[in-house]
């Protein structure tokens, strides 16, 4: 697994301040996605497990991060690479959410043994491709009309997709 990669701080990925790791490789190649750079498997860096705990420090011991983001590429092709850390994120800082952009949809995650693994260590997915004929840049969290903010707990616990609504304000 690559690591494509990384921000300390941001704003961007989902609320408050949180660190975000993109991971590298994406078979989606939606048209218009804001990465293709990060499509190859191979961009970016190994990451190795010297960096991954590097990071983990970095994240766990940051006094103002609100949680991690893990964004692409699509952090789901490489589920299972991704899972020791995230449950380790988990343990260390079970205070901080998880939160994970994918192309695939939750439902297609849930089929997949290593992929459903991620889903569960996460908080809330953003799930769908990026389609441009979709784009609306007032949207908060995401690029496309189509794409959902699902909250993972909720919809587990109800059994069918909860999605969160959020605006801008």
């Amino acid at each position: 697994m690559n690591l494509h990669g990384y921000i300390p701080e941001s704003v961007n990925e989902g609320p408050g301040l949180r660190a975000v790791l993109f991971i590298s490789g994406c078979l989606h190649a939606c048209p218009g996605c804001f990465s293709p750079d990060s499509w190859s498997f191979r961009s970016g860096e190994p990451f190795t497990e010297e960096k991954q705990q590097e990071i983990m420090h970095e994240v766990t011991t940051h006094p103002l991060l609100d949680g991690v983001t893990l964004c692409g590429g699509d952090p789901f092709f490489s589920a299972a690479d991704l899972i020791p850390w995230v449950q380790q994120f988990r343990v260390l800082r079970p205070d901080l959410s998880v939160w994970a952009y994918t192309g695939f949809m939750y439902e297609e995650l849930v089929l997949e043994p290593s992929r459903a693994a991620l889903a569960e260590l996460c908080d809330v997915i953003i799930d769908g491709r990026y389609v441009a004929a979709e784009r609306d840049v007032s949207l908060v969290y995401r690029g496309s009309r189509n794409q959902r903010i699902i909250d993972v707990r909720a919809t587990q616990m109800n059994e069918k997709i909860v999605t969160l609504q959020m605006d801008a304000s």
